[in-house]
């Protein structure tokens, strides 16, 4: 019999550890190759880990909510000889990139002597050596198989011509294949591959009428824990909240559904905000923006990508809604149906979590009064929805029945003085009063 050590791998993005999210197998569980072994979770996405060999589960390192350091032991298997040949030919494949082209590379330590073998390579290894290897890592390797990319075909822009992982994206945009598949977070929401993540099980404490309940804070929850606590803490958030008269929009709205046939769904306020985003934010380019904190830079984007901000069983998450600005108000809002939904079902990719130029959330019924939303960083401005009631208001001198909706707002105001988000939103009250105006120009 064999043992083989199984270390964390290379997670690609510059990952140094990762999060265990929860493990798949126990000791004295017989696995097979590929298996999945356990879900763990980076800053940027959750990935499932497979078993390189088939064989028994002698030991596994880390809890739930565990930070786990590239290149340590993660799990040790005891295999047969057939079982470690196949183990180590799998791990060679995988983690060397071994289709045509790419130059595959054999594991350190995988001798096949039946000794202790390591079966991961560490962090930032490059394949190395002669016979024309392309230098990159293990995690660039499997993410450009999986694409089906010939790494000969990337243009190599680190030292002595290593792909970098921008340099697979960069190829990956041009040539139009998926080069990172993995489910990933995103902003606020950090939560793009939640459906690797399960809730951890809460331990109780029972002392008459004291009882508690400790619930571990890991994957999802953790994510949405840390990038909220950044948003605050780094960004000078300027809230502002003006009501609006959606009198006219209601009708409008109401008027549109009743000629709906079939079973289409109903239309919301929101795919009406989205088109009049679009309206004004052409004259507001600082509001649809991202922060470069590690460049110093501001990148102010035209195409408009709004974030929908969705709450789901494992948290927020901001599917994106993709060229905003070329869509029509039905289209708006099939596609927020389908983005929303796939979040909550977890199917949503990691390009319909990524990405987003600005956000909206709605609270819906539960809208409140008033908000003030959290930026979804790196974004520089998100808009809150708040209920519509009807209320007693003076128009021409006289009371009427009206229909009122607040708009709350913030904005990084190291970048989006007071006054241009309060005329952003003028802007933008204006046409939502008079919606016939939100479908000119």
């Amino acid at each position: 019999m064999s043992r083989y050590v199984f270390k964390l791998p290379d997670l690609g993005e510059g990952t140094v550890s990762a999060e265990i999210v929860g493990w798949r197998v126990q000791p004295g569980d017989v696995v097979a190759e590929e298996q999945v072994l356990v879900e763990v979770m980076t800053e940027k996405a959750a990935v499932e880990v497979p078993s390189p060999v088939g064989g028994k589960v002698v030991s596994t390192t880390g809890q739930p909510g565990d930070m786990v350091p590239v290149g340590s032991e993660l799990i040790v298997f005891e295999t047969g000889e057939d079982a470690a040949t196949a183990g180590t030919a799998a791990v060679t494949d995988r983690t060397a990139g071994a289709a045509p082209g790419n130059g595959a590379a054999v594991p350190p330590g995988a001798s096949g002597n039946g000794e202790e073998h390591s079966l991961s390579v560490p962090a930032g290894a490059a394949a190395s050596g002669t016979r024309g290897r392309v230098m990159t890592s293990p995690a660039i390797r499997r993410k450009a198989r999986e694409a089906g990319i010939d790494l000969r075909t990337v243009h190599g822009s680190g030292p002595q011509g290593r792909i970098l992982r921008q340099d697979l994206e960069a190829h990956t945009a041009r040539s139009g294949a998926i080069a990172f598949p993995v489910r990933a977070l995103h902003g606020a929401a950090a939560a793009s591959a939640a459906a690797a993540v399960r809730p951890s099980r809460p331990s109780e404490r029972s002392s008459g009428s004291g009882a508690t309940e400790e619930i571990k804070v890991i994957g999802v929850r953790r994510l949405i824990a840390q990038r909220m606590s950044d948003s605050k803490r780094n960004i000078p958030h300027f809230a502002y909240v003006e009501e609006v008269d959606v009198t006219e929009l209601e009708a409008l709205r109401r008027h549109l559904n009743g000629k709906l046939k079939g079973d289409v769904p109903a239309l919301t306020y929101l795919p009406f905000l989205a088109l009049a985003l679009v309206r004004v934010i052409a004259d507001f380019p600082q509001c649809n923006a991202h922060y470069d904190a590690e460049r110093g830079v501001i990148i102010r984007h035209r195409a408009v990508h709004i974030g929908v901000a969705t709450q789901t069983p494992e948290g927020l998450k901001v599917p994106v809604v993709r060229d905003a600005q070329s869509r029509s108000l039905w289209e708006l809002a099939a596609e927020m149906r389908r983005v929303t939904e796939a979040a909550r079902t977890n199917k949503a990719s990691r390009e319909e979590l990524t990405g987003s130029t600005l956000t909206m959330t709605s609270l819906g019924k539960l809208g409140g009064i008033a908000s003030t939303p959290i930026i979804n960083a790196p974004e520089v401005s998100i808009i809150g929805v708040n209920r519509a009631v009807e209320r007693p208001m003076v128009v021409q001198g006289a009371i009427a029945v009206r229909r009122m909706m607040n708009l709350s707002s913030s904005f990084d105001h190291r970048f989006v003085d007071g006054y241009d988000a309060a005329a952003m939103i003028q802007a933008l009250k204006e046409l939502l009063e008079h919606p016939a105006t939100i479908f000119m120009g």
